[in-house]
């Protein structure tokens, strides 16, 4: 068999591989799907207003969760997508002059969030890496403190310390990437850091800020319509 006629056969399988139907990723396509998201909190945190121990810091926890989504391309390279989770909860814990302390409280945060995406290379393409920006509203709810705070807390009042956390705005930036499987059926992966401060009040009174900038991890399988 001529061997350019081999090459031109075994470049039109590779180029079979790397890309798929252009109406599967352009203007106008919805898509959609259902993954796993691991949010993991990057602490830094003030110290507890007195009365105090001396350094009372905190330290929050990562929670990972089913979540779903949902997008629109915009055009052949801008999307919008909106995460969709039912809620995630995080353990509290002492960090500071009162590390090895453990659980002194949890939070559910539900995170509302709305992101602009960018995807590089033609709709055709089976492999389309992209970067994102959005804002993220945190909806920290069902706040609870622990027996360890309670006795902890030198200002502890009757009936125990109960916690409540500042509902806040944050904003994002991320990379990801989608592999078409084929012409609908895709897998994406993206990474984002969410800017993110809030004020924790107990109430006794003592206030605590913390920075909590999340790293935010998710991965799942779409479907495009």
């Amino acid at each position: 068999m001529d061997k350019k006629i081999v090459a031109r056969a075994a470049a039109a399988v590779l180029l079979a591989g790397c890309a798929v139907s252009a109406s599967a990723q352009k203007a106008g396509t919805w898509f959609g799907g259902v993954g796993a998201t691991r949010i993991a909190p990057n602490t830094e945190s003030g110290n507890l207003s007195p009365p105090a121990a001396t350094n009372t810091q905190v330290d929050v926890g990562a929670d990972t969760q089913p979540t779903f989504f949902v997008g629109y391309m915009l055009t052949d390279n801008w999307s919008v997508e909106i995460p969709i989770g039912f809620g995630f909860e995080h353990d509290i814990n002492g960090a500071g002059g009162i590390a090895g302390t453990g659980r002194i409280g949890t939070t559910k945060v539900l995170p509302v969030s709305a992101f602009v995406q960018y995807r590089f290379l033609e709709p055709t393409a089976r492999f389309r890496p992209y970067v994102l920006g959005g804002i993220t509203y945190a909806y920290f709810y069902g706040e609870s403190g622990s027996a360890a705070l309670n006795a902890l807390n030198p200002a502890n009042p009757p009936g125990g310390t109960s916690i409540d956390v500042d509902k806040r705005f944050g904003w994002s930036l991320g990379l990801g990437m989608t592999y078409a499987i084929n012409e609908r059926w895709f897998i994406d992966a993206h990474y984002a850091r969410t800017w993110l401060r809030t004020t924790t009040t107990l109430n006794s009174g003592q206030k605590i800020d913390t920075k909590l900038d999340p790293d935010v991890w998710t991965v799942g399988v779409g479907y495009r319509f």
